[in-house]
């Protein structure tokens, strides 16, 4: 099988160059051979490659800059998306895209289910529902991962964030009114890995019974104050980690303050997630 893999340099894009490897040929591109803000060039790149699969973990992921350009981050997370979902259709291939915990308005207490009520409350919320969308609408064979709160040991990402703030400073004000899952970009692809492995040709009923959108995050919850508690905590670091609200750190996109994912419907078709405790152990491990 031929697979195409979009953002390969990103933070998940690079674990699942790795976790793709025994599934088929694997034909990883970056920004500098296809940006998701060039349509025309998605379109070819997927033509020139004819890939059986599209696997696309890139994405416009500035959730507080895309409130002043949504028209970026639309074209980047839903237009993108919807080409690529044509032209998979197209080629006969499927799809297999990642979307975010934060198409949910998070204003109440529990975990989100597949099909609970959407409702962005930023910009790149809606952005990645149109996205979904837009998959969907295409009739292509696709799976929809939604995940939350993704780190890893490169990149940007908040895990990596707190260690330098907590290596230049004595004290960290974190917010700890948002409850969410810390997921780590490795156990995602992993995860992509092995539901993939037991697929089929996009031909095939496999996709028919199986395809749609499905949970995928670390077990339990946390805040962000509690995962830099953690985070600190197994990097053997002495720094005070000072809680605070959203509202004393105010950003230009509004956050969920409940956006943890029920991942059951994965995990009862395909296999176990590890909780965000023991995922943030084996990465800081190395």
């Amino acid at each position: 099988m031929k697979i195409l893999l979009t953002g390969a340099s990103g933070q998940v894009g690079y674990e699942l160059e790795r976790s793709l490897q025994g599934l088929g040929e694997v034909v990883a591109v970056d920004r500098s051979r296809m940006a998701l803000d060039n349509l025309d060039q998605v379109r070819s790149v997927i033509r020139e490659v004819k890939p059986q699969l599209i696997v696309n973990p890139a994405a416009y992921t500035a959730v507080d800059k895309a409130e002043s350009e949504p028209q970026l981050a639309h074209r980047i997370n839903a237009e993108a998306p919807g080409v690529m979902a044509e032209e998979a259709k197209r080629l006969g291939a499927a799809l297999v895209h990642y979307s975010t915990d934060y198409v949910f308005p998070g204003n109440q207490p529990g975990a989100r289910r597949e099909g609970d009520a959407t409702g962005p409350a930023n910009v790149y919320g809606a952005s990645k529902l149109a996205g979904e969308q837009a998959i969907a609408a295409s009739g292509v064979p696709h799976l929809i991962f939604r995940t939350s709160w993704v780190y890893g040991m490169r990149g940007k990402n908040f895990l990596l964030t707190m260690l330098r703030l907590a290596q230049e400073r004595d004290e960290l004000r974190v917010v700890a009114d948002q409850h969410g899952a810390p997921t780590w970009s490795r156990t995602i692809a992993d995860t992509t890995a092995l539901v993939l492995a037991q697929a089929r040709g996009p031909g095939e009923g496999w996709w028919q019974d199986h395809g749609g959108i499905y949970h995928l995050a670390s077990q339990g919850e946390t805040t962000w104050h509690g995962f830099t508690q953690a985070i600190l905590a197994q990097a053997g670091i002495d720094c005070r980690v000072l809680p605070i609200t959203s509202a004393e750190y105010p950003v230009p996109a509004k956050r969920p303050e409940f956006s943890v994912l029920d991942s059951g419907k994965l995990m009862s078709q395909f296999c176990n997630l590890p909780s965000w405790q023991e995922a943030l152990r084996l990465c800081m491990a190395g």
